[in-house]
């Protein structure tokens, strides 16, 4: 039996690497790799993680994981890169309202080894580092991210 991080992951992994144009295609890629799911399942699944569907090269519509990074505003008025603040070892990211839990969610199925944990609002994250690390190295490792 896989846990729902596993079949999170497959899934990500999945859409990344193939064409997948509906559920049911990706219901039988899940399959194929050992995660026996129902279609409320996945379609729960596809929620959490904000997949959309988009059109290819060919005009054809696949499912796509969203660049969260495109959700990010800036903490401050100044500029226009998102920025983190630090209170102590924590970090503090803001995104647009909504968006918080899905980022949040892909940190953590990806999990840096420089992060303990996430915790997310409506259009805030905070995130909790191992001890040890720098804010330079929680930088670093969330930058695939942000």
């Amino acid at each position: 039996m896989s846990t729902k991080k596993e079949r999170l992951e497959a899934i990500c992994r999945i859409i990344q690497t193939t064409s997948v144009g509906n559920q049911e295609e990706l219901l039988q890629y899940l399959n194929a790799n050992g995660f026996l799911v129902t279609q409320a399942t996945l379609s729960r699944d596809i929620k959490q993680l904000q997949v959309v569907k988009v059109a290819d090269k060919e005009g054809k519509y696949v499912y796509r994981l969203p660049d969260y990074s495109v959700f990010m505003q800036p903490v401050s008025e100044q500029g226009n890169q998102p920025k983190i603040e630090f209170s102590g070892n924590l970090a503090v990211v803001k995104t647009r309202p909504g968006y918080a839990m899905g980022i949040a969610s892909d940190i953590d199925m990806h999990a840096p080894r420089e992060i303990l944990a996430t915790i997310a609002g409506d259009d805030t994250i905070l995130i909790i580092p191992r001890d040890g690390i720098s804010r330079d190295q929680l930088i670093e490792a969330l930058s695939p991210f942000i």
